[in-house]
């Protein structure tokens, strides 16, 4: 599973700090969540292969987190896609998409396949053999969501050897991974366990912004292997959570305490501020493993 950062910053772009934007790796799946002004700038700045993505996730309707997905919309057409693009955004964003393309006459020539969201519980979004995909209700200003990429569980390991002596047809493998007792050549069933291993363990990633204090998302999150989660402010200015629907950093860390996640990645940074060394200080004082979202960085998991 690979996270890469595209932008991470709220509000506006500036030279050198873009808004959100990401891109997930997982199950060769290549997911674009959120999409700020300067996306595809970053795309090619990270060498991210365009027609590699699919699916596009849009947590809300301000304009730090979808107003460059039109530009990029308009580039797929310029490079001749026939791929189909499949966006998920809060109703509304079918509107305005269509409404750019058609006063510019601009319209696509590849199918634009919009799902709007509007409900308020979470819900299963997108569903293949490998990954699910989960929104997570967040409490902001307008309506938003998170997202919550799942990997389904791995199938199990052969432990060939003990397959070949327990004299098992190759016809039955797919069976053995699937964690199915079966029948040997001799007719004698063979337990699963005494000739497969347990599988890796699946990942997942929740990705969290904007939203103000809000755990009622714990349960949706819990022992994640990564959350992404906003802390646009610090500490010393909580006074404006209340009015922006936004968190501090401790806040954030809080969560994932409590949500028992593997790791915590903080991001969606208040241009107020000239430096994020206080934001990593201020949330390890409630959690250990926090990292601090960059323009550019990759994540591994």
């Amino acid at each position: 599973m690979k996270l890469t950062i595209l932008g991470c910053h709220s509000a506006t772009p500036r030279t050198n700090t873009n808004p959100t934007s990401q891109v997930l790796e997982i199950k060769n799946h290549m997911f674009l969540i959120d999409c700020g002004e300067g996306t595809q700038v970053e795309l090619r700045r990270n060498k991210i292969k365009f027609s590699r993505i699919k699916h596009v996730f849009v947590s809300h309707l301000h304009g730090d987190h979808y107003y460059g997905l039109i530009g990029l919309v308009s580039t797929f057409t310029l490079l001749t896609r026939e791929t189909p693009l499949h966006i998920y955004g809060p109703k509304g964003l079918k509107e305005v998409i269509t409404l750019q393309l058609k006063l510019s006459d601009s319209w696509t020539n590849y199918p634009l396949v919009f799902h709007e969201l509007t409900s308020k519980e979470s819900e299963l979004i997108y569903e293949d053999d490998k990954v699910e995909v989960h929104t997570i209700p967040l409490d902001h200003r307008i309506y938003t969501n998170g997202f919550l990429f799942k990997e389904k569980e791995n199938e199990r390991k052969l432990d060939i050897n003990a397959v070949l002596n327990a004299n098992i047809s190759v016809a039955y493998y797919r069976k053995l991974k699937q964690g199915a007792d079966v029948e040997n050549e001799d007719g004698v069933l063979i337990k699963n366990e005494t000739v497969t291993t347990s599988p890796i363990p699946s990942k997942s990633y929740a990705f969290c912004s904007d939203t103000v204090y809000n755990e009622t998302i714990i349960p949706l999150i819990k022992k994640t292997t990564a959350l992404y989660h906003e802390a646009t402010f610090l500490e010393k200015n909580k006074d404006l959570c209340k009015r922006t629907k936004h968190c501090t950093a401790k806040q954030a860390a809080i969560i994932a305490k409590k949500a028992n996640v593997a790791n915590l990645i903080l991001g969606h940074f208040s241009t107020r501020y000239n430096g994020y060394d206080d934001f990593e200080s201020e949330a390890k004082q409630e959690f250990d493993n926090v990292f601090l979202a960059k323009d550019g960085k990759v994540f591994e998991f």
